[in-house]
């Protein structure tokens, strides 16, 4: 995989870490995204006992997922601390919350990586994913520790960005020079391979485009640093752009200006997996099938 697909760890946690307060108030693609999970989550039929929210940002999605998984215990998981601050923040207290907790169910709060996940093997029933994957360096990686985490017959469901996401300010930017000034993101077919090859079945994939508009490159810039979401990939451009070099891209952003607005696109990627009731069959280095004898018990 390139390397301009993977990002700096440290970068990307300091970038949320500070983002944390201005979050939601600049996150309006992420939750119309997540609302959009849960309209396909509308025709998946599970009751499940651990719901692992992987990658869960400041906590938008555990309400609806308390609510239709009541019996469930919620793990919230983030690589950011902030963001799990102001998550557990929202959630309050009292004696709903204690009674939960004594039930072993209500919302546990974890601060980690999904490409290396603190669980145990086969113990969550259900992960849910919102616009996270995008971040991570390898998907095969995260896609594994899911398949491990998973029980057998355990659902996976995400979002997360392709690579037509934010083709505008890449383009305004090639305007200046061809250093990585924006994040690049992995196609849909791709991740669909990916499930498949670290053990999940019958994914389902779909894809659609949504479009913000703003009335300047400076706001689509800024929102942008609201939700942490700035470039972190390793390979990126270090330095400062001057005052020339600005002029430069944001004239050419302006010539996506229609209807006296600035288009800012963003290609989401929908998918949903599942892990197998049975364990695939051990197969020789050719591919062949291994077949395991067992002696006859006397």
């Amino acid at each position: 995989m390139s390397k301009s697909f993977h990002t700096e760890k440290a970068a990307m946690r300091a970038a949320f870490n500070k983002a944390a307060t201005s979050y939601d108030a600049a996150a309006i693609l992420q939750r119309e995204v997540a609302d959009r999970m849960f309209e396909r989550l509308d025709y998946i039929k599970v009751n499940p006992v651990t719901v692992l929210d992987a990658g869960c940002g400041t906590g938008y999605c555990a309400p609806q997922l308390q609510m239709l998984y009541k019996d469930a215990q919620l793990i919230e998981l983030d690589l950011a601390p902030g963001m799990l601050q102001v998550a557990r923040a929202k959630e309050g207290g009292g004696l709903k919350k204690l009674w939960a907790s004594l039930r072993g169910q209500g919302v546990a709060y974890l601060c980690a990586d999904i490409e290396s996940l603190p669980l145990a093997d086969e113990s969550v029933d259900v992960i849910w994913s919102s616009l996270t994957l995008q971040w991570c360096n390898e998907p095969d990686a995260a896609f594994a520790e899911f398949t491990r985490v998973l029980k057998p017959g355990g659902l996976l469901m995400f979002s997360t960005l392709g690579p037509d996401t934010l083709k505008e300010l890449r383009a305004s930017f090639a305007a200046v020079d061809n250093k990585e000034h924006v994040n690049r993101f992995i196609d849909m077919h791709d991740l669909g391979d990916a499930l498949v090859k670290n053990g999940l079945s019958t994914p389902v994939m779909d894809m659609e485009y949504l479009t913000m508009t703003y009335d300047s490159a400076k706001a689509i810039m800024q929102d942008l640093k609201d939700i942490g979401a700035h470039n972190v990939a390793e390979g990126r451009s270090r330095g400062m752009l001057g005052k020339a070099a600005w002029q430069k891209i944001v004239a050419k952003y302006e010539t996506f200006r229609r209807d006296g607005l600035l288009p800012c696109t963003y290609e989401v990627v929908y998918g949903h997996a599942w892990k197998p009731l049975t364990k695939p069959a051990k197969k020789n280095a050719d591919g062949s099938q291994i077949i395991e004898f067992r002696p006859r018990q006397a």
